[in-house]
């Protein structure tokens, strides 16, 4: 097997197979509300605010926020009600973090 960066080079018989390296959430830490700042076997993490997602069935009994900071981890985040959510959803939707600030003010125009 032949390693390059994330992927993965697998011969299989005759056919060459490439394998993405699956994303997993390797460290979780509740940030208040219905936030969660995820980390990532890829090295990247993101700040994620779940609060949009509660308005779905599998989600809803989360808006307890009690309920809400009881979440696991296991290659994702998951809650007891049986509720988990993909990592790649968490990476697509989450903001970088720390933020990321502009290096100069961005001046704004007055109105006329």
């Amino acid at each position: 097997m032949l390693n390059f960066a994330n992927r993965k080079l697998c011969e299989y018989g005759s056919s060459l197979i490439v394998a993405s390296m699956m994303l997993k959430v390797i460290d979780v830490e509740y940030m208040g509300n219905y936030a969660l700042l995820c980390r990532f076997n890829n090295g990247l993490q993101r700040y994620v605010d779940m609060e949009p997602l509660l308005k779905y069935p599998m989600y809803a009994e989360l808006k307890d926020k009690e309920q809400f900071r009881k979440f696991g981890l296991d290659g994702t985040v998951f809650w007891a009600n049986g509720a988990d959510i993909a990592p790649e959803y968490l990476l697509e939707n989450g903001c970088e973090w720390p933020p990321v600030m502009a290096s100069e003010p961005v001046a704004v125009p007055e109105p006329d």
